[in-house]
């Protein structure tokens, strides 16, 4: 489909056109460089209009109505001229609702595509937008999400006037997909509702921020399951510089190999790697309640296990070609041997992140349980920390 997109390189228009054309579509992008002819040769041929164009922090207060009213206007004119009945999606704004210059202008231009619809029957959609954040848009301008972001990012102080201020806040991946649904509702018209999430404080967006900055150290994910923190957390991310993009983990190395943690989680557990040099045994060891996943990811390992209290040993026998994982049960001492000629690399999963003041973690030899009693039965990490406390 022809779609024209006004504003196309605005914040909303860049993730709007993206979305657009990962669907297929052709997009007419109308920026400020767009010339008069080029304009009307795409307000002809559209065959829906996505009218994103407005301004929003001018040098002069009569630029909101020339920007926002005004080139609303043009618009309907030129589509008359061309006798365009395309349907019309306006980004208009919550200040709509608020009497200043900037919301009397915005609903100004609602009140001219609403006349527009009743005159003519063009199907008009508006959705006054909230605040919004994610990938792309511009710090230090009109949204506070992205110039905390760009600030912490970049090891920079942010101001705060009014920790305990609010904000209402929409995703802009969320407010693209009700953008979409319209393109595919033929019978859609009128407001149309933009999801938001509950007001969060600046502080408390402050707080998540720097968490996120120092996961690089705690290693600490954030709890994604909270739709709001995932998705702020992705757009974190987006304000990394590209020389910030790498960081490093601390290896814990001996002359058995190395284990360096990788991710912890508060609720999923944590994940590392261990490297075993050849030949080496690594664990003896089993869990009341801790349980984990190996997969080996390069060499050869045999991961032994023995239930307690019982004599027979079963082996499993795993290399870095199967992807394949093994699950350690607890109730089982086990151990995991390097039985190739190179490192053995095993990517490891446990289901909590490790307390030093609950282990849950002792040591017991699989191959010969005989050699065990309550005196010598010790906790692994007083001794091989930290290569095997969680292996």
């Amino acid at each position: 489909m022809n779609i024209l997109l006004t504003g196309a390189n605005g914040f909303v228009g860049k993730n709007l056109r993206a979305a657009l054309e990962t669907e297929g579509h052709n997009v007419f992008a109308q920026t400020r460089e767009t010339d008069e002819e080029t304009f009307m040769t795409y307000c002809r041929n559209a065959e829906f209009i996505y009218h994103l164009a407005g301004v929003n922090r001018p040098k002069e207060e009569n630029e909101f109505f020339e920007g926002n009213v005004g080139f609303t206007a043009h618009l309907l004119e030129i589509l008359t001229q061309a006798k365009n009945q395309a349907p019309i999606v306006y980004a208009s704004s919550v200040q709509a609702e608020l009497d200043n210059p900037y919301g009397q202008s915005k609903r100004e231009a609602e009140r001219l595509l609403f006349e527009e619809g009743e005159r003519t029957g063009r199907r008009v959609m508006i959705y006054r937008l909230p605040n919004l954040f994610g990938k792309w848009s511009r710090p230090h301008y009109n949204s506070v999400v992205s110039t905390f972001c760009d600030r912490v990012a970049k090891e920079e102080p942010i101001e705060i006037h009014d920790p305990n201020r609010t904000v209402t806040l929409a995703y802009i991946d969320d407010v693209m997909k009700s953008f979409l649904h319209a393109l595919s509702h033929p019978t859609d018209t009128g407001y149309q509702h933009v999801p938001t999430h509950e007001p969060i404080s600046l502080g408390r967006l402050a707080d998540l921020l720097y968490t996120f900055r120092d996961s690089r150290n705690t290693l600490s994910i954030p709890a994604l399951d909270d739709a709001f923190t995932k998705q702020l957390y992705s757009t974190y991310l987006s304000y990394l510089p590209v020389d910030a993009f790498g960081y490093d983990l601390l290896k814990h190395e001996d002359e058995r190999g190395s284990f360096t943690e990788f991710i912890r989680t508060p609720d999923r557990g944590q994940v590392s790697v261990n490297v075993a040099k050849p030949g080496i045994t690594k664990g003896n060891h089993w869990h009341h309640t801790k349980n984990e996943k190996f997969l080996v990811v390069s060499g050869e390992a045999k991961i032994h296990f023995r239930k307690v209290g019982e004599q027979e040993v079963h082996s499993y026998f795993v290399t870095g070609e199967m992807m394949r994982v093994v699950d350690i049960p607890v109730g089982y001492t086990h151990s995991i041997e390097n039985v190739g000629t190179g490192d053995l690399v095993t990517v490891m999963w446990v289901n909590e992140v490790f307390n030093p003041d609950e282990p849950d973690t002792y040591f017991m030899e699989v191959q010969d349980e005989t050699t065990q009693s309550d005196d010598h039965r010790r906790d692994e990490t007083r001794d091989h920390t930290p290569i095997g406390r969680h292996s």
